[in-house]
């Protein structure tokens, strides 16, 4: 192998606004004119071209009082020239075609409080935005999010759990808690103290199912308490849990954002609880080392802000991820 074939090719070859240049040489006449064609200055375009002659060892242009001439190495280097530059133009053909099929969609994953009570909002305003992106949301529990986000099967997940799971980036983007809430009848609402953690974890409870953000926090909440007793009620939905609770089956505990109208008519009472923090991150998750991108990254930019639970906003710069 020749000591030449050692040294990479960008460095052998001209770049691509050199041949543009050469190009424009030839189709003009003149440096002046390809210069002016180009928007660089006549000098710019003069030391681009004696570049070029250098890296490639031999003369490419005449120059002389009536314009410039290609020599004939200039000539053939030309050819050359031109094929490279059809070549890129078809790559760049290509990416724009690539970008427009990536932005013509949006997959979105996100748990169920995060898509019944936030996304309906962002995806109106980034409806604005984009018109011409078709929007998919899948809904489910944040332990389903994060699973079709490793496979690549949602561009943008939102989950509420206690941490990022391993292959995913985040970045948070309101902050929520956790509220024990019981209809106006129970017994629990008519408590000016309300209960300790213990008396919670040994309460049988309305609750989400396991795999969900709620449950998560919930269960991690208690621990130390002795832990959850055997649910009262398992549910798959926000809504099925808040219509138990309605019905006076029993305590539920649900994110404050799903419940903020039925505890402001009164419907639902919270009941505050002493010796647990239920206070919880909602963070946006994406596959790891890949920032999202088009419409993805238009969606991610409009939950900034996002309320936290009524009458509170997140600081925009809150983020553990990029």
């Amino acid at each position: 192998m020749g000591e030449e074939n050692t040294i990479p090719l960008a460095h052998r070859v001209p770049d691509l606004g050199a041949l543009e240049l050469l190009l424009a040489v030839a189709r003009m006449g003149s440096l002046s004119g390809a210069a002016r064609r180009l928007g660089i200055t006549q000098p710019a375009a003069s030391s681009r071209i004696r570049a070029m002659e250098t890296r490639l060892g031999v003369a490419l242009v005449d120059r002389s009082p009536r314009g410039s001439t290609l020599t004939a190495e200039g000539a053939l280097v030309t050819d050359w020239a031109r094929r490279v530059v059809e070549a890129a133009e078809a790559f760049d053909a290509g990416a724009q075609a690539l970008r427009g099929r990536r932005d013509s969609r949006l997959r979105v994953a996100a748990s169920m409080t995060i898509a019944e009570y936030l996304l309906p909002g962002w995806l109106i305003a980034l409806r604005g935005q984009r018109p011409d992106t078709a929007v998919s949301l899948h809904a489910g529990n944040s332990a389903l999010v994060v699973q079709r986000v490793l496979a690549h099967e949602a561009d943008l997940g939102f989950v509420e759990g206690l941490t990022v799971p391993e292959g995913l980036d985040s970045a948070v983007i309101a902050q929520d808690r956790l509220v024990v809430a019981v209809a106006s009848a129970h017994p629990w609402a008519r408590r000016a103290r309300g209960v300790e953690a213990a008396e919670l974890a040994a309460t049988p409870l309305i609750l989400r199912e396991r795999g969900s953000g709620t449950r998560q926090v919930l269960d991690a909440a208690l621990a130390g308490h002795g832990g959850l007793a055997a649910p009262l009620l398992e549910l798959a939905s926000t809504t099925a849990v808040k219509a138990a609770a309605l019905g006076g089956a029993g305590p539920c505990v649900l994110s404050e954002l799903a419940v903020v109208d039925e505890l402001a008519a009164r419907r639902l009472v919270a009941v505050p609880v002493t010796g647990a923090g239920l206070g919880r991150a909602l963070r946006a998750v994406w596959p790891a080392g890949a920032r999202p991108a088009g419409p993805a990254r238009d969606l991610l930019s409009l939950t900034r802000g996002t309320a936290q639970g009524p009458g509170r906003r997140t600081d925009p710069r809150a983020s553990d991820g990029p």
